[in-house]
Formats: structure tokens, sequence, C-alpha cells
């Protein structure tokens, strides 16, 4: 009897021999990756390199554990720009910002910036500033100022200069901690109260004294989207002026709030139109819609950044003045936020702050629906575009199990933190609605948490090893 035909295509029954070690690396050149056989390089350069899409598929492939940017509903930095802009963002890449001689067409970019800022925060005449990386160099700057202005005003008296302090809310960013520590600057930091998560005039009279560099007063928390009483501190800082003769000025922390308040509540007084008020930092990559790390500094008037901070160098054959803690930086998100300038212009940016204000609250009126949660603020608080809340009465799990719960569900990143002192048993979660995060997603979300809250309702809280996946940081 013959042996039946094998069809077309099928495989033989008996399959090959598996390759040995030294086969399948024979045939790297072919078809690597050797880094599926063994561990990427880690704590020493490898011995020899690889391919160019090699080295690609190393990093790639490691970098898909990490989260989408899309469900990160915990960062206020920007995680998506028109095509066009990361055309020139790409273009730029290898510009060195520092190097005026050489492009000097981006420095002069860098200035316009500079006065449109000054202009959109109502500067009264002729100003100058930096752009930081980030607000944390725009603060740290912008604090420095005050402190040289504080010295040399108590020099010019014949007054002792070793007791700087400053005062601030629990509200602000750790970065105002950290200038105190590196700059020694003793922090004189407002506890915050319960249901009462800003500062304002009454909170700050207490804490200052002849010795006050200035006040720091915060543009958009990051806990809550809320500004402090930055107009009633000018005033009662103004009224301490005239009244005692002790000028203390204001520094505005508007890293959040510095794109928000000029388009969506345009009378708020809380820029240069207030008497006090001395410098602004803002954070181009945060509501300024510019990839990370681009900051801004403002001042009032040229005679609020101390000559002594400034330095003069020759570099590559160009006088410069410089401003900064870093040297040499990337130029592309300088053009980067050029580009949303001219792109979006006054009409463009408030478009866009409309449109997720209005996100915003569609999603806290859903996330209200749900019954089992109280907002924090009210509908027609001035406040960054997010949803901050807490959950309402008794239940048998809190707000880092149901972070927890929304991140192993669907991969939300929605943070779940406690209130700085005083107020540090109070328990949040917020939700920053961002300008790709539309009607579908709000709704999604909203889906979301409401089933997270009936499982956990069912089966209690989570593990502990579950909750450390929650994000607990509130600044970035």
């Amino acid at each position: 009897m013959p042996p039946p035909k094998r069809r077309p295509g099928r495989r033989a029954e008996t399959a090959p021999p598996a390759l040995t070690r030294e086969q399948i690396e024979a045939l790297e050149d072919l078809y690597g990756n050797r880094y599926l056989l063994e561990p990427a390089p880690d704590g020493k350069l490898p011995a020899v390199g690889m391919t160019a899409e090699e080295a690609r598929r190393v990093v790639a492939e490691e970098t898909l554990l990490d989260g989408l940017p899309t469900r990160n509903l915990a960062t206020f930095v920007t995680t998506w720009m028109e095509p066009e802009a990361d055309r020139l963002i790409e273009e730029a890449l290898r510009v060195n910002f520092i190097d005026h001689a050489e492009y000097p067409q981006t420095a002069e970019i860098e200035q316009r910036c500079i006065r449109m800022l000054a202009d959109l925060f109502n500067a009264p005449g002729e100003t100058t500033g930096a752009r930081t990386q980030g607000s944390s160099e725009a603060i740290m700057l912008g604090a420095l100022s005050l402190k040289w202005k504080w010295r040399a005003r108590r020099e010019a008296v014949g007054k002792a200069t070793e007791s700087p302090n400053l005062v601030f809310g629990g509200d602000v960013h750790v970065v105002w901690e950290k200038f105190c520590r590196y700059f020694d600057v003793e922090p004189r930091i407002i506890p915050l109260k319960r249901d009462k998560y800003t500062i304002g005039p009454e909170d700050v009279a207490p804490h200052i004294d002849e010795n006050t560099i200035g006040v720091a007063a915060v543009l958009g928390t990051t806990f809550t989207g809320h500004a402090d009483d930055i107009k009633g501190i000018n005033d009662y800082l103004v009224g301490l002026k005239n009244d005692g003769g002790l000028d203390v000025p204001l520094h505005v922390d508007a890293a959040s709030g510095g794109f928000v308040w000029p388009f969506l509540y345009p009378k708020s007084e809380w820029d240069f139109r207030l008497e006090q008020v001395r410098s602004i930092n803002v954070s181009g990559h945060k509501f300024g819609l510019v990839y990370p790390g681009i900051g801004w500094l403002v001042f009032r008037g040229k005679d609020d950044l101390p000559e002594d901070l400034v330095f003069y160098e020759n570099y590559l054959g160009k006088l410069d003045a410089t401003f900064t803690l870093n040297f040499s930086t990337g130029s592309a998100m300088v053009l980067a936020q050029y580009y949303n300038f001219v792109r979006l212009g006054h009409a463009g940016y408030r478009y866009v702050m409309e449109s997720m204000k209005y996100n915003a609250r569609t999603l806290a009126e859903q996330i209200a629906a749900n019954g089992n949660f109280e907002l924090i603020g009210k509908e027609d608080d001035e406040q960054l575009p997010l949803v901050a809340f807490k959950l309402a009465g008794e239940h048998a799990y809190d707000e880092f199990d149901l972070a927890a719960q929304l991140s192993a569900e669907r991969g939300w990143m929605v943070p779940a933190y406690t209130l700085p002192p005083n107020a540090e048993h109070i328990k949040i979660m917020r939700v920053l609605v961002k300008e790709t995060f539309g009607q579908t997603l709000a709704g999604t979300l909203a889906h979301d948490i409401t089933q997270a809250c009936g499982i956990l309702h069912k089966k209690g809280p989570l593990h502990e090893g579950a909750r450390r996946r929650v994000k607990t940081n509130t600044g970035f």
C-alpha cells in the first residue's frame, strides 16, 4: 500500500531539531535582536554595539511597560501637540539654545514670547524675563531676585541681612521649600484648614516681619485647582507699605493658572494690575500646551531683576547676558511655545481653555450623579480645568482603593492623595481635563468610576500591594 500523500503547505510530521544557542546567534545578522536572548545592558556599557533598529527596539519594547499618556489624568504636563509642532521640534533638537551667536533668531523668538507674556499679564511698561527649565527654575530665579532686592533694601539703611524669611501656604509646590533650603531662607509655611485649601491676607499677616523677602501666592493649586486670594494679599501688603513703610513684594506662582485665568477669567485681578506683584512664573509645558520642559519668568519691570544676578559671558564670540541656573539646553520648546502663540492667538487659547472647562464640568456632573462623591469647590469657582472629588459618607474602601482599582481594570492613572498640614486627614482624587480629553473619554471615565465603586463595594478594600500602584504626587 503506497504511503499517504502530504497536502501542499502542511508541516512535516516530524519537527526539525531545535537550534542551539550558537546557531541562533549565528542568525542574528539576518533576524536579530540578540537581546531577546539576554537582558538589556544594565550597569556598564556593552562590549559591542548593535544595529540602529535593534537599539530602537530595545528601548521601545521596555517603554511599553510605561503608562499611556492619554490615560494619565494626574499630570499637568502637555502630552499632545499638532504634527506641525512636532516637526518643528524634531528640526530643532540639535540646536543649543544658549548659543545666541550662532542662533540669534531663536534668541529673538524667546524675547518675543517674554514680551507677549508680559502683555498677557498686564505689565505696566517695558520689562524683562527668561525662559527656564519649567517653573521650578523660574521659581528659584524669581525667589532669588526677592532675596537680593530685600538684602539691598536692608543694606541701604544699615540693617542686618542674616535672617531672611519667605511666606507661603501649604498649597505650594515643593520647589518653594527647596528654594528655602538651598538658599538659606527661613520658610514660613501657612497650614491649610479643613474646607479651606488656599490662603488669604488673614493667613499671611501673622507671619510677616521686616525680614520677610516676599510672599508667594498660587494661581491654580495642584491639589484642588483653586487660587489663593491674591488680590486680598496684595491689598494687605499695600496697606502695610503705606501705613508702616514695610515694602513686601508678592510673587505669583502661576505655573498652572497663568495660561488659564487670562482666557477664562479675564476680569480677575491677580497679575501686574496689582501693585505689589513683582514677578510671575508660568509653565509653558502645562496649559501653555507645549511638551516638557519649558517655563517662563516675567518681571513687572526691569528694575525687579537685580543686576548682580545677571552674568555677562563671552560665549563663542558673543557677549551674552544670562540669568539662569542651567546653561546648555535645547531650543525646541521655545520654538514650540512661539508656534502655539502664533497658531492659536488669544482667541485660540480661549477656545481650548473653554473646551477643557466645559468637559471638566460635564465630568464633574457625571461623577456627582454617581452618588458616592462630594466635589471639591463650587461650579462658579474660578478653577483650573480639573475635577477634584472625595468619597462622601462611610465606605469599606477609600480613595486609594478606588484609584488602584481604576488602574488595574482600565489603566486610568487617577491620583489619590492627602492634603498638606493641617488638612492631611482629607483624602482627595483629581482628574486633569486636557486638550485631548473629550466628551467620549469623560463619559467612559465616569462609567468606569461607577463600575469600580460597585466592585469595591462587593469585595472591600484592596491589598496593600495593589494600593502601592496609586499615583500620589500632585505636582507633575
